[in-house]
């Protein structure tokens, strides 16, 4: 089983294939929120996945019953960059050097695509890891008066801001 993110679908196929050439039937991997890919695999319902984002996944890992129910070993994916991006001529033009100008909120409403005269950030879907790490970061920056965090499906979400940055339009987006 895997996420419902096409990026992800690399690794999950490279598993398969060495699965398949060590003589193991591989079905079609199931597509599912992570939630319940790990409720999926601790319960016997998912023999695998080769996806698990350490340290956004622990928790869900650990919900779902840990070392005790899984085996867990080795990366695919090592140093992949979190964090948060806007397009390069906003930033230029505007000197913005980090999120903590968001503040501001002249800076926000750059990035304002509602008209609700807050930064509009493209975010992820509920339940992510990275739900919490927005979530703590924008109380923490005092930036819940200037920014909304943009929540839903991450595939639909992501299209509209490379829409947006193709269209040289301006985007606050997490990656």
């Amino acid at each position: 089983m895997q996420s419902t993110i096409t990026e992800e679908t690399f690794q999950t196929l490279l598993v398969s294939r060495a699965l398949e050439k060590l003589g193991y039937t591989v079905n079609k991997p199931s597509e599912v929120d992570y939630n319940v890919g790990y409720t999926s695999l601790a319960s016997g319902d998912a023999t695998f996945t080769a996806v698990n984002w350490t340290p956004l996944h622990d928790n869900m890992y650990e919900a779902a019953g840990g070392d005790k129910k899984f085996y867990r070993e080795g990366v695919f994916v090592n140093g992949a960059a979190q964090g948060y991006l806007i397009d390069k001529k906003t930033a230029d033009q505007y000197k913005i050097t980090n999120i903590a100008q968001l503040k501001d909120p002249k800076i926000a409403k750059l990035f304002d695509t509602n008209g609700d005269g807050k930064a509009d950030l493209t975010g992820c879907n509920p339940g992510w890891g990275c739900e919490g790490a927005i979530n703590h970061q924008l109380a923490a920056y005092g930036l819940t008066n200037t920014v909304t965090h943009n929540q839903g499906n991450y595939a639909a979400m992501m299209a509209d801001t490379i829409s947006r940055y193709t269209g040289l339009q301006v985007f606050l987006s997490i990656r």
